[in-house]
């Protein structure tokens, strides 16, 4: 057999197009022969050198060599790339026959130098990271001058020690609360791999009664030149802002990456901007043939509410105006009863006669949310050639882009107290009784009562809906659910389960009311001791839902986002279509497991 096999090397030989008609036995390459068992039958003096070691191993499986996966690409491509003791190889098989039975002959291409030349290529890439104190003006008003320079100090002086013992790249002051920072792509990774530990870092740096201050990170990788990076990184910085704050977005040329993002952030007490807008609103407005409002799917109080106050001022000032509104599915049915009874129902269309009305010069308004995939009807917005957006969700990557005005305010509380605000600049005409009430609902809602998320300006705006009419007993009343859903609701929460300190319950309930429930019954599950936040999941449509929410210690939209949703981080949801109830129940628990055990 030894005289066959030799002969069956020596055919092989034969074919091989080599200028030197060099044997197998004399190639440089190591060579190995097996038989359909996998079992070693020859193999040439380097082979038995460079890859056994000087030991030899015939009739031994060839297991040591190639797993399942190496063999499925060889048996389907005749080549494959291995690593073995430390070298990299290509490897490629040729078949033959001796006496009838088969052999796999294999030759091994060492490429282990240019597989470390292409890693330190990948490594050694460049990449640069924009760093911003946040909101540093706000978080030092008041402060004395020595003050002042203590606490910049302080914190800069965290930053560049992190920068200098993290990497071996460079730091630089471009401003008093922003740095550039440049590095390799091997010291991001270690960055990335301690999740930006300078955002505990300066978080956890107390400067008395102000607290401690926060960063927003905005990093770019992967760019073909260190130009490419920044404006990488400038992006990922927007996209960091407008979620919040308080994290680090990591940005390739597709795709982003979040860390960080527990704090609550510092309110900004200027309204410059809200006046700015609301100018250009209004120019919009006046050269506009016509004026579209619409929310999001299932439109709370919060997104249709802010639609009738601006369907007022549009009105106000001369211009047809419709909110498009899928009126079976609104979670606001109580405030649309009122609107009609107002005699202002013809004022709300559905989204196939808004259709009709589209032409060149319309003006589509969306509000309380900028994710083309959560609204009423996409097919209105893809007709719309002007669109503007006004929302306070905190950013996702599939923001909607090209928007004439993207107002987007993640420390707001509402879009309800965002639109109250560009209101008091166009006009207090522009707010009678029913929209006061409207716009105040709204803001109750997404504070739960003046709860969470409510800053100065929450109740600014709300002092001046009060002042506009609004009666915050007519107001509560939109609030009040009937005896079928205060059921629902109950069975829902007697259902839960804690896990994680969070509270996980479900219904498989498909009424009309589910939905309310469910997000009553998440908030309710937040008035139990040690409940961090609160999960309900219920189906609707054919899918499962997941309403989410929290006291602000947890962030459920980096949650949520990770089953396909968002929203801000106190309250958020998801919609999970091709899943059944237990396994998008499964899903929700993994999340919370490799998130929870994530240092922040």
């Amino acid at each position: 057999i030894k005289k066959d096999i030799h002969a069956f090397v020596a055919g092989i030989s034969a074919q091989l197009d080599s200028p030197a008609s060099e044997t197998l036995t004399g190639l440089s390459l190591p060579v190995v022969v097996a038989d359909k068992d996998g079992r070693i039958v020859w193999y040439n003096e380097t082979f038995r050198n460079l890859l056994l070691g000087g030991v030899d191993a015939y009739g031994d499986r060839h297991d040591f060599l190639f797993d399942e996966d190496t063999l499925q690409s060889l048996s389907e491509s005749r080549m494959a790339e291995i690593e073995y003791d430390g070298r990299y190889y290509t490897v490629y098989e040729s078949e033959g026959e001796v006496n009838g039975s088969p052999l796999s002959v294999f030759y091994f291409i060492d490429k282990t130098l240019l597989h470390k030349t292409m890693r330190e290529y990948e490594l050694s890439r460049p990449a640069v990271a924009i760093i911003l104190i946040d909101s540093l003006d706000e978080f030092l008003k008041n402060a004395r001058d020595s003050e002042r320079a203590a606490i910049t100090g302080a914190v800069e002086s965290v930053i560049e020690n992190w920068a200098l013992d993290a990497s071996n790249g460079f730091i630089r002051k471009l401003a008093n609360d922003r740095f550039i920072f440049a590095m390799e792509e091997r010291h991001l990774r270690g960055i990335i791999q301690n999740r930006f530990e300078i955002l505990d870092k300066v978080r956890s740096a107390q400067f008395g009664e102000r607290g401690g201050a926060t960063l927003s990170i905005g990093v770019g990788r992967g760019g073909a030149t260190l130009h490419d990076c920044e404006d990488m990184a400038r992006a990922a910085l927007d996209m960091a802002l407008g979620r919040g704050g308080d994290q680090a977005a990591v940005k390739t040329k597709d795709t982003f990456e979040f860390f960080g993002g527990v704090s609550k952030g510092i309110e900004k007490r200027t309204k410059v901007r809200s006046r700015v807008i609301a100018s250009a609103l209004c120019e919009l407005i006046e050269a506009s043939e016509n004026v579209l409002i619409m929310g999001h799917r299932f439109a709370d109080l919060d997104a249709f509410g802010s639609a009738c106050g601006l369907l007022k001022a549009v009105t106000e000032m001369g211009h047809s105006s419709k909110i498009v509104m899928t009126g079976a599915q609104s979670l606001a049915l109580p405030l649309l009863e009122r609107m009609k009874e107002n005699g202002g129902g013809s004022a709300v269309i559905e989204p196939n006669e808004a259709m009709t009305l589209i032409t060149k010069n319309t003006l589509l308004i969306i509000v309380d949310t900028h994710r083309a995939e959560f609204l009423d009807s996409k097919d209105v917005y893809m007709a719309c050639k002007t669109v503007v957006v006004i929302d306070h969700h905190r950013k996702t990557v599939d923001y909607i882009d090209g928007a004439v005005i993207f107002y987007h305010e993640p420390f707001a509380s509402s879009a309800s107290e965002m639109v109250t605000e560009l209101l008091q600049y166009m006009g207090e005409r522009m707010v009678g009784k029913f929209e006061a009430e409207a716009l105040l609902s709204g803001i109750m809602l997404d504070t739960r009562n003046f709860v969470l998320r409510t800053g100065v300006r929450t109740f600014e705006a709300s002092a001046f809906l009060r002042g506009r009419g609004a009666d915050p007993v007519e107001v509560k009343r939109l609030f009040s659910g009937s005896m079928e859903v205060y059921k629902e609701r109950a069975g829902i929460v007697a259902n839960a389960e804690i896990y994680k300190d969070c509270a996980i319950s479900g219904t498989d309930s498909e009424s009309g009311d589910t939905r309310i429930a469910a997000s009553q019954a998440a908030d309710e599950l937040l008035s139990i001791s040690d409940v961090r936040a609160s999960f309900v999941l219920f189906e609707s449509g054919g899918e499962v839902n997941i309403s989410a929410r929290s006291l602000g210690d947890v962030n459920v939209q980096i949650i949520m986002e990770a089953l396909g949703g968002g929203g801000h981080q106190t309250m958020a949801a998801a919609q999970l279509p091709g899943d059944t109830f237990e396994t998008a129940r499964q899903k929700l628990i993994k999340v919370i497991e490799d998130i929870g055990g994530k240092k922040r």
